[in-house]
């Protein structure tokens, strides 16, 4: 089976309310913001010459990808399968609300409790098993291609803890935060994945926001993925 060539995997750009825990049950648009930082990166990926663009179904993965596919003049599809974490009694609150059990989750997750979740929300085990099924379409139906994927903070981290060598959940604080529109570069492998570069804020996105990356904790209203 083919491979992609290279694969671009990335957040969305700000969400019109970053302080708030979105969640899969949360189809949030962008941000004034955000729709800007989603132009400055469809400008910038026209230098990197990507030949389709693969985003999740909600709208503010839809709304950074579709500048993308546009500027670079390639096809942009979508994959239900990238979508955001279902949060369950998490979705709609603020980020101070949750930090606690977030923490929590993530401490369990880290100690290889990856079954351990809250009311209604997915475990990392869950996240596992959807997001290697949408990894694995995704990258079937694109082969030889140069793809760029938009999906969500914690979808990206996932991936890339379960796709590069050496990683998987004990090393979430290693990998870092997720900030908006940050890109990883990667070379798919037969087992995985090579990493030329791992999130990245691209130097125009950057520009809008005073040099500073969006969507990172834990000032008030960033959220901590």
């Amino acid at each position: 089976m083919g491979l992609p060539e290279c694969v671009w995997l990335l957040r969305h750009a700000e969400t019109a309310t970053p302080h708030v825990f979105h969640g899969a049950e949360s189809d949030e648009v962008l941000s004034r913001l955000g729709e800007r930082q989603a132009e400055a990166l469809g400008a910038w990926f026209v230098a990197q010459r990507p030949t389709v663009v693969v985003s999740s179904a909600m709208r503010r993965a839809v709304a950074t990808a579709a500048p993308v596919a546009r500027l670079c003049g390639v096809p942009h599809a979508i994959e239900p399968g990238f979508h955001e974490r279902r949060v369950g009694d998490f979705c709609g609150r603020e980020f101070v609300e949750v930090e606690v059990a977030w923490r929590e989750t993530v401490a369990q997750w880290t100690t290889g409790a990856t079954d351990f979740t809250t009311p209604g929300a997915e475990s990392y085990a869950d996240l596992h098993t959807r997001l290697l099924d949408a990894w694995h379409r995704t990258v079937a139906a694109h082969a030889g291609a140069r793809l760029v994927i938009v999906a969500h903070g914690i979808v990206c981290k996932v991936l890339l803890l379960e796709l590069l060598a050496d990683h998987g959940p004990t090393a979430w604080g290693r990998i870092g935060r997720v900030p908006n529109v940050a890109v990883s570069r990667l070379t798919p492998t037969p087992h995985g994945c090579d990493a030329v570069s791992l999130l990245a804020v691209p130097e125009p996105v950057l520009r809008l926001n005073d040099g500073l990356p969006t969507g990172l904790g834990p000032v008030p209203g960033r959220p901590t993925v």
